[in-house]
């Protein structure tokens, strides 16, 4: 994931982008207005010279994410130097039902987007992954779109009656199994190769119950971890464990979701931290013999090992002894 760093300047002059897949409504303030133009690059490009050209005020661009028809918008912004921001979809459908917007359309998501970048306390900049890191995500998730495949092919064998059927399905998983292996050897090179990568592997290994595979899904999903806060580095992968408390009422902490495709990985690491990490083994004991359940025990062995590898990153020694 691209890195996000705090903002510290006020921006006077806001470019928001109500993304689809063939056409952005672009809302600027402080003037209020809106136009149309199609998604693509050399149209924004276009854009956001003229709007350079016109003001010399601080300008931010914000966008949506949108499953990558944002990228248009984030590119040329970063190339001619823009400050832009990613924004959560959720936290800008808030503002809009706290400012009283019931309604959705482009052009009342446009002018929210505008004014909920103008209202933020805190907006986080957009800085461009390394190609290295766009490298390393886009391997990593092409390897899990094809566990997921393996998975459901290998499901079907059980279930197929026809023997052509069954032979396709076990031709498909060795292959399928043949690509994952190929991808895997591909991403490990791609980290060996990359000394910042190979570093940070390294270090990241030092914990019991960190392999490999967890390495390589915290470079490609979580390139901020070492650089947070442990509650940020919890909240982002949504392992922070939030209070819904009210006068004498207390009711269970939850978490919220975050980067689902890290977690899944940190699940399986945390079970194996259970077993061969001594200090978070007497960690999970402990909050076993107060009667929690397995699953809550789980996410606090996660939490607490994205919490040792933040500060394993940060301080940039290896050791064995956070929990």
């Amino acid at each position: 994931m691209p890195m996000m760093t705090p903002s510290t300047p006020r921006f006077n002059r806001i470019l928001a982008f109500e993304v689809a897949k063939h056409e952005l409504v672009v809302h600027t303030l402080p003037d209020d207005r809106q136009r149309r133009i199609a998604n693509r690059a050399a149209a924004v490009r276009r854009l956001l010279r003229a709007a350079l050209e016109h003001s010399d005020t601080p300008t931010l661009v914000v966008c949506e994410a949108t499953g990558g028809y944002e990228k248009h918008v984030l590119d040329e912004a970063c190339a001619l130097g823009i400050a832009c921001h990613r924004a959560h979809g959720t936290r800008v459908r808030h503002f809009a039902r706290y400012m009283g917007a019931a309604a959705k359309t482009d052009a009342i998501d446009a002018r929210m987007l505008a004014l909920y970048a103008q209202n933020a306390r805190d907006v986080r900049l957009y800085r461009q992954p390394a190609p290295e890191q766009k490298a390393a995500r886009a391997l990593k998730a092409r390897r899990d779109e094809l566990q997921h495949m393996l998975i459901a092919e290998t499901n079907r064998i059980e279930h197929a009656e026809h023997g052509f059927v069954r032979a396709n399905l076990r031709a498909h998983v060795r292959s399928l199994k043949m690509q994952i292996i190929t991808i895997e050897r591909e991403l490990a090179a791609l980290v060996a190769q990359t000394p910042r990568l190979a570093e940070q592997a390294r270090l990241m290994q030092s914990v019991k119950g960190v392999g490999p595979e967890t390495a390589a899904a915290i470079i490609a999903y979580f390139p901020e971890l070492g650089s947070l806060s442990k509650g940020q580095a919890a909240r982002l992968v949504g392992l922070a464990p939030i209070a819904r408390d009210s006068g004498k009422a207390a009711a269970p902490r939850h978490i919220e979701p975050g980067r689902a495709a890290l977690r899944r990985t940190l699940y399986m690491a945390a079970v194996v931290a259970m077993r061969c990490n001594p200090r978070l083994r007497i960690f999970a004991e402990r909050l076993k013999t107060k009667g929690k359940p397995f699953k809550l025990i789980a996410t606090a062995v996660m939490r607490k090992l994205v919490v040792i590898l933040n500060a394993v990153l940060a301080n940039g020694k290896p050791t064995l002894e956070y929990a």
